[in-house]
């Protein structure tokens, strides 16, 4: 409860930190874009924005995802984090797609693309920057508290800084007389958004979905079970993220000679184990008998 307590509180902390980043650059960007008549440091601008977006959501589903279970969420609230992830992904992917759009027109008519003033290049390496020092503070924050939706907000947070950094470019090359860079660069940021949203979007339509842990997640779990004092073999595991928790079901193989309450407690051990070692939420048990020959009973066997 503490550590989901924490979390919480790096969360809305880390998150408001981006807000009131964003929207200064929001503002900055699309006042000077506008000015210097640069389409790529106005696309920048509406990235911008969309970091303003995305980071309502990510404070809305840190806010929900932390509820204790109830009649309606047996399972708890974790799958907003995936949601909230789901949605900043497909909120990359129009944003994107936008971009697009925009700069195959200007591309189209050459002639209506003006110079851009100096003054976007000092705004376009500002921005760059603060973008570039926000992906550091908010990937350290997502590590420490263990969280994919804050880790997807800092790497929103990176592309942002890459695509300032293509901006930047642009407005370089426009100021040096090729003026479709500043268009080319638009286009570029586009292109970037979007892979960065379908990566993000996957990822969370996967987990929605029930998709399993990874095979190296998954193996470390086996051995937490199979090492337990007792267990001599397990079959039937199951994973599915939560969030970003793990549920985990399976079948150990135990003596069949065990008491009820023997086996209970070998399951319990075997259910501490995983969880105190892997971000699991629960680990589901079945007991399942096996024949286990002692050496009296070899004896036995052999006469």
């Amino acid at each position: 409860m503490r550590f989901d307590a924490d979390r919480q509180v790096a969360g809305y902390r880390s998150t408001m930190v981006s807000v009131l980043v964003n929207l200064s650059l929001t503002a900055l960007q699309l006042a000077v874009g506008l000015f210097a008549h640069s389409q790529a440091l106005v696309a920048d601008a509406l990235h911008s924005l969309s970091d303003l977006l995305s980071d309502g959501i990510v404070l809305f589903a840190n806010k929900h995802s932390q509820k204790a279970p109830d009649a309606e969420h047996p399972y708890g609230h974790h799958r907003f984090e995936t949601a909230a992830a789901l949605a900043v992904g497909a909120l990359l992917l129009a944003v994107g797609a936008g971009m697009l759009w925009s700069s195959f027109g200007a591309l189209q008519t050459p002639a209506t693309v003006p110079e851009v003033h100096g003054i976007a290049l000092a705004i376009a390496l500002l921005t760059l920057l603060c973008k570039e020092l926000l992906f550091r503070y908010l990937l350290r924050v997502a590590r420490r508290v263990r969280s994919s939706m804050l880790a997807a907000n800092a790497w929103h947070a990176r592309s942002d800084a890459a695509s300032s950094l293509v901006v930047a470019v642009g407005i370089l090359a426009n100021l040096a007389g090729f003026h479709l860079a500043d268009p080319l660069a638009a286009l570029i940021v586009g292109l970037m958004i979007m892979r960065m949203g379908w990566k993000f979007f996957y990822s969370a339509f996967n987990d929605l979905t029930d998709a399993a842990v990874d095979e190296q997640t998954e193996a470390r779990i086996r051995q937490h079970l199979v090492s337990t004092p007792g267990v001599h073999n397990v079959h039937g595991l199951k994973t599915r993220k939560m969030g970003d928790m793990i549920w985990v079901e399976v079948d150990l193989e135990m003596d069949g000679r065990l008491t009820i309450e023997q086996g209970h407690a070998i399951a319990v051990e075997a259910r501490r184990r995983v969880m105190q070692h892997e971000p699991v939420l629960d680990v589901t048990t079945h007991f399942d008998p096996v024949r286990i020959e002692t050496m009296a009973d070899s004896r036995d066997i052999l006469g």
